[in-house]
């Protein structure tokens, strides 16, 4: 069998036709899904780029494996000490050695492992092709080194091959000439004017006047990127950016497909569309980032067309992103590993049984210091450090009638929060247990991130904006109306100031 796995940096999955989006975005994708399966409700155990795409490849919880963040300690892996072999546990025992152990070809198109210093991300592959922009790189870049190797490898068999698409990722970067064909379409109903107007009050990397992460500049570079997004016509330019870049990701797509069935292997490849994690679009206040542990972080597309398998069916159960691992080797008549968190959910996919996790755990420790819990309607969400955006320790949203996360229910519902933060305690105590047993230390890298000044991307340390970049943003904040939002995070973050200063 041929497997073919099409990750799209930073894709939601309600931006996407087949899971009930508005706007004609996917049309490639669409018939895809009909094809095969829609899975409603999976999510990324960590976000975002780096802990994700690692919890995938490793099979495992960011917990365990050590890496939970872009910077300092937690963006590296947990060393192995004296148990480590000639080879480690990512090659060994990660989902990439598994399958060339299984007898196939593993291929990779992305820059990833350079962009983030991630080398365990290229383990086990046997070819690799980076496109050597570091993530930068738009779809005219990527699409030619597919073609090719569509060219020189479609027909044979027991291939694995992992595309990297960056498109949706910002800043926007669809080609200059690309039609923009949403300029006439609505926003997304729930971004009314009010909830605009809100936003801007708000405080923190990329909320609306700081698009860009702390200032509101834009690049002309990108001239579909805008700085800010204060008002209407500037969110616009957000929403149809975003929704560009997928757009153009699915005219890959599109061509992906007609190079397979060019070759006469389309029925017989397995096809897996994903991502690495979502996109803030003014959730919480941020735009353009994935920078929370949330419903809108978290939650990522998973479509799987297997040859011979259900078709046109909604998978409504949970699951991780680590999941695949042990889905995959159920498939192929693979060994799963020990030391894998995921769950199987083949049958899922064989037969279309609606089978899957009752709740899963969420984590965020390069924006803010966050995990949380989702499960039923519910989502519980803990703050640890708030990434400067002075989230309140506990949030609590009812994502049936909010998806958007609007209103925080934590004071109206305290019981649901006590069940959220026992539902926590009793992941953390199992991941504690398993530590204990099969890691070199028992760290959790979430307060190895706070040790360190907090996450990389909001922090007066080690990473951005640092102490004196601390300071420029607390002036930006009194210049675009924002004073009392400023004096609440010297407050908040005073200890750390008079340590740090300037």
């Amino acid at each position: 069998m041929r497997i073919l796995y099409i990750d799209i940096d930073s894709q939601r999955p309600d931006h996407l036709g087949c899971y009930g989006y508005h706007r004609n975005t996917s049309p490639a994708i669409d018939q895809i899904a009909s094809e095969g399966i829609v899975f409603d409700n999976c999510y990324t155990p960590d976000a975002p780029c780096l802990p994700s795409r690692t919890a995938f490849y490793s099979g495992r919880f960011g917990i365990q494996t050590g890496v939970v963040g872009h910077g300092g300690t937690a963006a590296q892996p947990k060393i192995e000490g004296p148990t480590r072999g000639f080879r480690d546990h990512f090659d060994w025992k990660g989902l990439g050695g598994r399958l060339q152990r299984c007898g196939y070809h593993t291929a990779m198109i992305s820059p990833f492992g350079q962009r983030h210093a991630a080398w365990h991300f290229y383990a086990g592959f046997n070819e690799i092709h980076n496109t050597g922009q570091g993530g930068m790189e738009s779809a005219e870049v990527v699409q030619p080194v597919v073609d090719q190797w569509m060219n020189e490898n479609a027909k044979k068999d027991q291939w694995y091959l992992h595309i990297n698409y960056w498109d949706p990722h910002t800043p926007y970067r669809t080609p200059t000439d690309y039609e923009n064909i949403f300029a006439n379409e609505p926003l997304p109903a729930w971004l009314s004017d009010d909830v605009i107007q809100a936003n801007k009050q708000k405080v923190g990397p990329h909320c609306a006047h700081e698009v860009n992460m702390y200032t509101g500049t834009g690049n002309p570079k990108f001239p579909k990127q805008p700085g800010k997004a204060t008002t209407p016509e500037e969110v616009r330019q957000v929403i149809d950016g975003y929704d560009l870049g997928v757009r153009y990701v699915d005219d890959q797509v599109a061509k992906i497909v007609s190079d397979l069935k060019a070759a006469g292997v389309y029925d017989d490849t397995m096809i897996i569309i994903s991502a690495d994690h979502g996109e803030n679009l003014g959730e919480l206040g941020l735009y353009g980032e994935h920078g929370t542990a949330d419903d809108i972080t978290c939650r990522i597309p998973l479509i799987i067309k297997y040859p011979g398998g259900a078709q046109g069916i909604h998978n409504t159960k949970f699951h991780y992103n680590l999941d695949l691992a042990p889905t995959l080797m159920d498939l192929i008549d693979g060994k799963k590993q020990d030391l894998w968190d995921g769950v199987s959910y083949a049958e899922a996919i064989t037969k279309g049984e609606d089978i899957g996790r009752e709740e899963v755990t969420i984590s965020q420790c390069c924006h803010v210091a966050q995990r949380s819990v989702r499960w039923d309607r519910w989502l519980y969400m803990r703050t640890y450090h708030c990434g400067f955006h002075l989230f309140p320790q506990e949030m609590l949203f009812d994502l049936k009638t909010d998806p958007h996360e609007q209103n925080n229910l934590a004071s109206q519902k305290p019981e649901l929060c006590y069940q959220g933060q026992w539902r926590l305690s009793r992941w953390h105590d199992a991941q504690m247990q398993k530590m204990a047993l099969t890691s070199n230390d028992v760290v959790d890298p979430l307060w190895t991130v706070i040790k360190e000044g907090g996450p990389f991307h909001a922090s007066l340390t080690c990473g951005r904006p640092g102490r004196l970049g601390f300071d420029h943003y607390m002036e930006y904040l009194e210049v675009t109306d924002r004073k009392d939002g400023a004096e609440a995070l010297r407050n908040k973050y005073a200890t750390e100031l008079n340590k740090f200063k300037s």
